[in-house]
């Protein structure tokens, strides 16, 4: 048996620090067997910061960083991000879904969890979102959000077979009431009971 691994990526000019305490409420009302792995986008170690700026910016040196991450720690179940990360989310499964059937793709994970997140339009020579994305997803939307305003994040959600759709009356913030940490809780435990024959990842956790 082993925890799920979930990576989670912050919004733009967040850090692994800040999303750890903007998650802290949701990430406590998930079950035992999971753990959180909170990255700093590759930026931040260069005295800039997010995963990239407009007109893509920066998005060649994410795209690297996040296979060289999937190759390096073994891999994660599940991806989670919040605003700008979120959008990372969205992009990650497009490559995931474009790497089919490549022996030596890395960037595999059966779920994703997207809040507050915007369907971006980052350059790649193949539109990663010409295909409806087939991994399984949540999206969290705030009613009131000001910063990505509920319709883009709907877009991303369209983007996706069969989405699971969590609106909140809250802002641009990681909800911690059970409405939202209860459907999330439910995906991760179903996943967990299908992982508990599997052997231990290696790679740091929460």
């Amino acid at each position: 048996m082993r925890d799920l691994r979930i990576l989670c990526l912050h919004g733009y000019h967040g850090s692994a620090a800040v999303l750890r305490r903007q998650m802290a409420a949701l990430a406590a009302a998930m079950p035992a067997d999971v753990s959180f792995v909170y990255v700093d986008a590759p930026s931040l170690a260069e005295g800039d910061f997010g995963w990239w700026h407009a007109g893509a910016g920066g998005w060649e040196r994410t795209r690297e960083w996040a296979t060289r991450l999937f190759h390096s720690t073994g891999g994660f179940d599940g991806v989670f991000g919040f605003s700008q990360g979120a959008a990372l989310t969205g992009l990650l499964a497009g490559l995931q879904q474009a790497r089919t059937g490549d022996a030596n793709r890395d960037i595999r994970f059966e779920f994703a969890v997207m809040v507050g997140g915007f369907k971006s339009d980052v350059a790649e020579p193949d539109d990663l979102f010409a295909r409806p994305l087939t991994v399984r997803s949540i999206h969290v939307i705030g009613r009131s959000d000001m910063v990505v305003p509920p319709n883009e994040s709907r877009l991303l959600a369209d983007a996706f077979i069969d989405p699971l759709v969590l609106e909140h009356t809250g802002g641009h913030v990681v909800p911690g009431h059970p409405a939202v940490t209860g459907p999330v809780a439910a995906l991760l435990k179903h996943v967990a009971d299908d992982h508990r024959h599997l052997p231990a990842r290696t790679g740091a956790g929460r």
